[in-house]
């Protein structure tokens, strides 16, 4: 784990309500797995007594990295409006991030709203292995959705929105349709809901895919000292921060 002061390159739109930020943060970006986490301090006061908030890692390149966040609380907010050059005290990378395949394999990744920002990193990294990749994100509406130029080209994207304003209506875990077939292996991330639904659809093909989610739960220290993050899994009491976020989605649910 690495601490850093994390420098703001640029802040842009992702969709209605949620942001990319770049940061400049050369310990912060060396050895990140996908689906590993970052703890961000939104608050340039170092004796701000809120928590640091755990944010996915959304892209890295070389020195830099980039958060995708939906604008939910003041911390966030905080994040959102801080011009370039503002340094910002995280910590990480933390956590369990997902597997790949060693062999070529195709790859279903499916994200609820802002669960999908692990996933794009995820996409970039397999496609360089030589998967294929098939990427859902299911959101309210079309406002409320990832462009497709955020992913690389070689990625198929299916979208569908609850109000069938892109795509098909309703929930993205009810329009698998062939793509659960197809997949060697599926990584998902999102609401508890969606990995329920998930888990349902999937029970009946031999959950031969071993899915692997990526749990959003509140994430008090990231490290595993306050306990706040614990979950209950068929192997016992979990913490979400340390023995995760990766799960087996059949473990959970």
């Amino acid at each position: 784990m690495q601490i850093e002061d994390a420098v703001i390159l640029e802040t842009r739109a992702a969709w209605e309500g949620a942001y990319i930020t770049w940061f400049q943060a050369p310990a912060l970006s060396r050895s990140v797995e996908p689906g590993q986490f970052v703890m961000v301090h939104c608050s340039r006061e170092r004796t701000d007594p809120m928590f640091a908030r755990a944010f996915s890692y959304y892209r890295v390149d070389g020195e830099r990295f980039a958060l995708c966040y939906a604008v939910v609380g003041k911390g966030t907010r905080w994040l959102s409006e801080q011009p370039p050059g503002t340094p910002v005290r995280a910590y990480g990378p933390l956590g369990r991030g997902f597997r790949l395949p060693e062999a070529p394999s195709n790859l279903l990744l499916i994200g609820g709203g802002v669960g999908v920002a692990p996933l794009v990193e995820t996409a970039f990294r397999a496609v360089a292995a030589g998967h294929h990749v098939v990427a859902m994100m299911g959101a309210r509406t079309a406002a409320h959705l990832l462009p497709a130029s955020e992913w690389p080209r070689e990625v198929e994207y299916v979208v569908v929105t609850e109000d069938g304003s892109a795509g098909p209506r309703g929930y993205v875990t009810a329009h698998l349709g062939s793509y659960q077939a197809w997949a060697n292996r599926i990584y998902a991330c999102g609401p508890n809901p969606m990995f329920q639904a998930l888990a349902d659809t999937l029970r009946g093909n031999g959950r031969r895919q071993s899915p692997e989610i990526l749990m959003e739960e509140n994430m008090p220290c990231g490290w595993g000292m306050c306990y706040g993050c614990a979950i209950f899994t068929r192997h016992g009491v979990r913490l979400c921060c340390k023995d995760g976020p990766r799960f087996n989605l059949f473990d959970v649910f």
